[in-house]
């Protein structure tokens, strides 16, 4: 079973805010001659590598809610400038939209089991994926969601 990171989106106010920013960063890949792939960068590296690459996603919580999922197709481990170790989490191009799942801040990321993390909004059919984002977002916050 695939295992999961979970992480803020800071800067994003919607899911179509981080798809314009993957989109960015997908066109300037390309323009270099590189692979469409985004990165996010972080100072913790995972231990669980092989089972975050096992079909693993980073899991965007967006304004308060899980929103949005991108695939995780690699990890490369570097040290910066100041000899401080870090690490890009290599992201597909693909921004997938799940259920509304709430969660409160958090620094850094975390860990997130398959069996916690949200389902796709494609693979719901009539559980809600043609309501408006705040329909939806009401509603998982009442509990019917």
């Amino acid at each position: 079973m695939a295992l999961h990171l979970i992480k803020l989106c800071v800067g994003a106010d919607s899911v179509e805010d981080l798809r314009e920013w993957v989109s960015r960063k997908a066109l300037a890949a390309i323009a270099a001659g590189l692979e469409p792939h985004s990165f996010h960068t972080t100072r913790m590296v995972p231990k669980r590598t092989d089972d975050l690459l096992g079909g693993g996603s980073l899991y965007w919580v967006i304004k308060g809610y899980v929103q949005a999922r991108q695939p995780l197709i690699g990890i490369e481990t570097f040290t910066d400038g100041e000899g401080i170790g870090r690490c890009n989490l290599i992201l597909g191009p693909q921004v997938v939209e799940t259920e509304l799942q709430p969660r409160r801040a958090f620094q850094g990321w975390r860990y997130l089991e398959a069996k916690e993390a949200p389902r796709d909004l494609a693979s719901l059919s009539s559980d809600g994926g043609e309501m408006p984002l705040e329909l939806r977002r009401e509603l998982a916050e009442l509990g019917l969601l």
